[in-house]
């Protein structure tokens, strides 16, 4: 399932809450330092696997939602909830399916990019809503 199918799946083809779990998820890269803060909070709490699996050029190893409320900081989750109007745990949801996604797609051929990555992932991504 592509990142399109994904967020269909979750609002049903809404287009301004697709765009706003796109964000959602990007938000949330960047409060925890970029991508490779991300790694290393991942890398912290054991789940060093999980993460690579998403960067790397085979299958994506799941997360569940509680894995990621024990990684990413309870502030930010709450910020990003609140911000977007996304509750909490179906935040946690959708980040499980969502994240693991972005995180393959922001790291095309299992390589980190260079430059400012949170800019190149919301061009790359926000393209996706254009379409019809």
């Amino acid at each position: 399932m592509n990142i399109m199918d994904s967020l269909k799946s979750v609002f049903g083809g809404e287009g301004d809450k697709q765009g706003n779990l796109v964000s959602a998820v990007m938000d949330i890269i960047g409060s925890e330092g970029g991508l490779n803060g991300l790694i290393s909070k991942f890398n912290s709490n054991g789940l060093g696997d999980v993460i690579s699996s998403w960067i790397g050029t085979g299958n994506n190893i799941p997360v569940s939602p509680n894995q990621l409320e024990k990684v990413l900081d309870n502030n930010t989750i709450n910020s990003v909830s609140s911000k977007f109007g996304i509750e909490k745990n179906d935040l946690l949801g959708s980040l499980s399916n969502l994240l693991p996604q972005v995180v393959d797609k922001l790291t095309p051929d299992g390589k980190m990019p260079e430059g400012d990555i949170l800019s190149q992932g919301m061009n790359m991504l926000g393209g996706l809503f254009n379409k019809k």
